[in-house]
């Protein structure tokens, strides 16, 4: 089939490389607009620019698939659309333009977590398992019927990141099945079943480490929001950024976001047992050692807010 690829972070990568080595022809690849990036904010391709561009295939940059990106993509007469975290709506006309319609990769099991940060709200719920579906695209958001989709558990410690890029690889292999089937007539979507719940994008509030909340509800927060936005406290009004911390398991209770050195080991305060620190980044500082942070502020407890 003839396609039109849409998406724009790494985690789109590997659904459009696989797709590239098939005997699919993609028409072109449509991703957001180049972004400044770094403190020099230097313009910068999306991944999915960088990797289509490498490939040798026509990029459509567009942050809105408004008139004239519809006008272009529906000139492409392709066969099927295929959408991987695009990050931009497709209505109608550009919705029904493709001969098949577009599919969607998604990375949740649908209906939980529809939006756009479905793992990340997955972890952060604490949920011991999510996966990834391939779903029939319409206009409400990640509503439509299910082609197919694969579950994996989320271990104890997995990051957002982590899990993202395993189901990247994954969810690629299982959205090339669909393109195959669907070119092949053999597969037919099924309509979603359950409760429904959503997974707004993050913000900076959700990165913000509440230590009155139970440590294990804390330990699945740090990890939803890793590596973005990033967990973050404040000590005197400085941010202290956490990469990795960890349950701790007998430990006497700290008060919550209290700070202290127990056997060479930071331990922060929670509403039940406290964590460990394992990495932090200090404001205008790289990420580096726990302890090496806190022997460098030179004080026997601090308290984080």
């Amino acid at each position: 089939m003839k396609l039109v690829f849409a998406g724009t972070p790494q985690v789109a990568v590997p659904s459009l490389t696989l797709l590239a080595s098939s005997n699919h022809e993609i028409a072109a690849v449509v991703t957001r607009t180049d972004a400044a990036l770094g403190r020099k904010r230097v313009l910068t391709p999306s991944p999915v620019a960088a990797a289509a561009e490498a490939l040798g295939l026509p990029v459509i940059k567009a942050n809105r698939l408004d008139a004239t990106a519809t006008e272009t993509i529906g000139g492409l007469d392709a066969d099927l659309g295929v959408i991987v975290a695009y990050g931009g709506l497709v209505r109608e006309p550009l919705l029904s333009a493709p001969r098949l319609g577009w599919v969607n990769l998604h990375f949740s099991l649908l209906p939980r977590w529809r939006g756009a940060a479905p793992v990340q709200r997955a972890i952060m719920a604490g949920d011991t398992e999510t996966g990834a579906a391939v779903f029939q695209l319409v206009a409400e958001l990640d509503a439509g019927a299910v082609f197919a989709q694969l579950s994996t558990p989320i271990g104890r410690h997995a990051t957002a990141g982590a899990v993202l890029d395993s189901l990247s690889r994954s969810g690629a292999e299982l959205l090339r099945r669909v393109v195959d089937d669907l070119a092949a007539g053999t597969i037919e979507a099924v309509e979603q079943t359950g409760e429904v719940t959503l997974a707004p994008k993050l913000t900076l509030d959700d990165a913000r480490v509440d230590w009155t909340l139970p440590a294990d509800r804390i330990h699945a927060i740090i990890r939803g929001v890793t590596p973005e936005p990033g967990a973050f406290t404040e000590i005197g009004g400085a941010r202290l950024k956490l990469h990795d911390v960890a349950p701790t398991h007998g430990q006497p209770r700290l008060g919550p976001g209290r700070i202290s050195e127990i056997d060479k080991r930071v331990l922060i305060g929670t509403g039940t047992e406290p964590l460990e620190l394992i990495t932090v980044q200090p404001a205008g500082k790289t990420a580096m050692k726990a302890i090496d942070w806190w022997r460098g502020v030179a004080a026997t407890e601090v308290i984080a807010s």
